[in-house]
């Protein structure tokens, strides 16, 4: 017999600490979660949204193979996750160390105290729809029967959600350096 082979989609956000750091032991932690990560969106930079005075979180989607486990069963090691990795509370409106979303679970509809399955909110949020737009376009939402593509295009969320380059920051830091190092040069 056969076993079903279930792909549902993860995001996974930061803004507290090393981001991207966070991000890659949440990735890791899945992984030892007995999770099959098989894709995996690039990092993107987004602005807090509903919040002010909080940093900017790095968001990115994964795509996941699992079987025998049920959507409460994965919700509940997604949840020790963000425990191990310092999330202790759960209040939408704070920053947190890491924040890991369950989007989708296969075509699965479902609606407890516990989990909403899609989503709910998956479909009115930028910083999700742009990383899973990466890496599943075609994915069709079993509920709005729209594809993530089609979904993206409509959102009425217009903040900017910019893919997150390590090395843009290395840079500005590196042209302060130089530009106190000539200053001190022409000093002396």
């Amino acid at each position: 017999m056969k076993t079903e082979v279930i792909t549902a989609y993860v995001g996974l956000g930061s803004n507290l600490g090393d981001r991207a750091g966070n991000l890659l032991l949440a990735v890791r932690g899945l992984m030892e979660a007995s999770f099959v990560v098989c894709k995996l969106s690039a990092i993107y930079e987004t602005k807090p949204v509903g919040v002010e005075n909080h940093a900017p979180y790095l968001n990115m989607v994964a795509e996941i193979h699992l079987t025998s486990i049920s959507p409460s069963q994965m919700m509940a090691r997604m949840l020790r996750i963000e425990y191990l990795l310092g999330r202790r509370d759960k209040n939408m409106k704070k920053p947190r160390t890491v924040d890991i979303d369950l989007l989708f679970y296969g075509e699965i509809q479902y609606d407890t105290e516990f989990l909403t399955l899609p989503h709910p909110r998956l479909h009115e949020r930028r910083f999700v729809l742009v990383p899973l737009a990466e890496i599943a376009p075609h994915l069709v939402h079993p509920v709005l029967n729209k594809n993530i593509q089609e979904i993206l295009q409509t959102v009425k969320d217009d903040s900017p959600v910019r893919r997150w380059n390590p090395n843009l920051r290395l840079a500005a830091e590196d042209i302060e350096t130089l530009s106190y190092l000539k200053s001190r040069t022409q000093d002396a």
